[in-house]
């Protein structure tokens, strides 16, 4: 006779679930997010939540993990790919402008929205996503550096006040996505922001 194995085997594809709360962290946030709205759209009980990702907290920072090596990866690829901080913020401006407006996605940047509103009990996870965001803006900073020893930027530029420059773009087209701005209005802000760029 056959033993019976203990326990449930796991019914869903783990890739496939975690995209779903991917899409409904970024579209809600991690405060207003509950539990009962991630077992919904991922299709499972929480029982099968807590068993596969752990608590609510761990299970998005999985997500943000997700969402870094997917949607978010433009940057990270544009800072490794391209020869130059310059060529690299240009592509990374102008592919956000697309990211950011993907039909097929919450609008904006999860990194940059998930966690712009915490009670107390948040402020680990807006913790997490702050220090994210400063670690991007020292390595944008540091390539800047690199173009500025280069001579490929004008004397005297600010590459820590450069590279928030950026941040700061980034962020407002993010929010201007959430708020309805389209993939062409988009770029042109992108345009702009390129336009003041430092060249030598």
């Amino acid at each position: 006779m056959a033993t019976r194995q203990r326990g449930r085997p796991r019914s869903f594809d783990r890739e496939t679930a975690l995209g779903q709360a991917v899409t409904v962290f970024w579209e809600h946030g991690y405060e207003t997010t509950s539990v009962a709205d991630l077992t919904r759209a991922m299709g499972i009980g929480a029982p099968s939540l807590y068993a596969a990702f752990g608590d609510k907290k761990t299970l998005f920072e999985e997500a943000v993990e997700f969402y870094g090596r997917h949607q978010g990866s433009y940057m990270g690829r544009a800072l490794a790919e391209e020869p130059t901080g310059t060529a690299a913020v240009s592509r990374m401006l102008r592919e956000a402008a697309e990211v950011f407006t993907a039909p097929d996605c919450p609008h904006g940047c999860m990194v940059i929205s998930a966690a712009v509103n915490y009670q107390d009990s948040g402020e680990d996870v807006a913790s997490g996503l702050r220090d994210m965001r400063n670690r991007n803006l020292r390595i944008i900073e540091s390539r800047i550096r690199e173009d500025l020893t280069a001579g490929l930027l004008r004397e005297g530029t600010d590459p820590a006040a450069l590279a928030r420059f950026v941040g700061t773009v980034l962020q407002g087209m993010s929010q201007q996505a959430r708020d309805g701005a389209t993939r062409s209005e988009l770029e042109v802000v992108a345009e702009i922001a390129l336009s003041a760029w430092p060249a030598a």
